[in-house]
């Protein structure tokens, strides 16, 4: 099979080893950075050019795309996916997860349990409500981040609320968050792939700080997940469309909270801590689908 990985970096961890992971199951397999590609619609066709060059004969896409690209991104996707081309991910599921507020949304309709969160107006943050509903700490975060980037603890309602003011007059939208003091700065990621949890790690915050990211240096270790962590962390992939996701797990006195959904998360982490090859669990993962989706216009060929 021949199949393109989307990624800007073609040096980054998760690159090389999603293209190794190619190469040891016998396929062809080339990197291009998505931002490069020029998009064409003419007469009902739709076509992708990459370095002035005309993209086809490829059986699948493995999509790496970064926050700061996502519109973008997710146009080149779609544009793949309408030529019929496979697609790990769907570009309407990463619209879903990178608006933290939108993927609240859908989960919390479906009944999952997430850290209570309040989207304030842009016009006056009321710290009155803030007090009736929340205690402090306070977590103010961005709604499109990523590795811990635009994520603040407040220790008093005021702060939290000048933090929101300043977000707004950089035209950036904010949202608060309840602090899971239990969690103590611990989170579980969760990789699932195709429906199946794959693998786990347990992050913890270095000393002073809250975020579990391991990019500002918190450290992971192996983690057995309970059978309802296992049902949450699949659910939620369904819920949102998503065939390969890094789901993160708060452990509260409430059971499970669904913190983030990443659509492209990184490997370098899990692979490490886990000893799994998740690169290759995707891998299998796309060649089952292109299989069976040839099977179908085969079948239907037939008939």
């Amino acid at each position: 099979m021949r199949f393109l990985i989307l990624s800007r970096n073609p040096s980054l961890y998760s690159t090389q080893s999603l293209l190794r992971a190619c190469y040891r199951r016998g396929h062809q397999a080339r990197v291009i950075d998505h931002v490069m590609c020029d998009l064409m619609v003419d007469q009902g066709e739709l076509s992708i050019f990459y370095q002035g060059v005309k993209i086809e004969g490829y059986d699948a896409i493995i999509p790496r795309i970064g926050s700061s690209v996502t519109l973008y991104g997710t146009n080149v996707i779609r544009q793949f996916q309408l030529q019929g081309i496979f697609s790990a991910t769907r570009a309407e599921a990463i619209l879903k997860t990178r608006n933290k507020w939108r993927c609240y949304q859908l989960l919390a309709a479906e009944g999952i349990q997430i850290p209570k969160s309040l989207l304030p107006n842009f016009a006056q943050l009321d710290t009155m409500l803030l007090q009736e509903h929340f205690e402090t700490p306070l977590v103010v975060k961005l709604q499109e981040s990523t590795h811990g980037l635009g994520v603040i603890l407040s220790e008093s309602y005021h702060n939290a609320a000048s933090t929101i003011e300043a977000f707004s007059r950089l035209k950036e939208s904010a949202m608060i968050q309840t602090y899971v003091k239990e969690s103590k700065g611990v989170d579980i990621r969760v990789l699932v792939v195709d429906g199946q949890v794959v693998a786990s790690m347990r992050r913890e915050a270095r000393d002073g700080e809250f975020r579990s990211n391991l990019h500002r240096g918190a450290t992971a270790r192996i983690e057995t997940l309970s059978e309802e962590e296992i049902f949450l962390s699949r659910k939620v992939c369904k819920i949102m469309g998503l065939d390969v996701a890094g789901v993160d797990i708060l452990r509260s006195k409430k059971g499970p909270l669904v913190l983030e959904i990443n659509s492209s998360p990184g490997l370098e982490g899990i692979e490490t801590v886990s000893g799994k090859d998740v690169a290759g669990d995707i891998i299998k993962y796309v060649e089952r689908r292109v299989r069976r989706r040839k099977k179908g216009r085969t079948s239907k060929t037939r008939i």
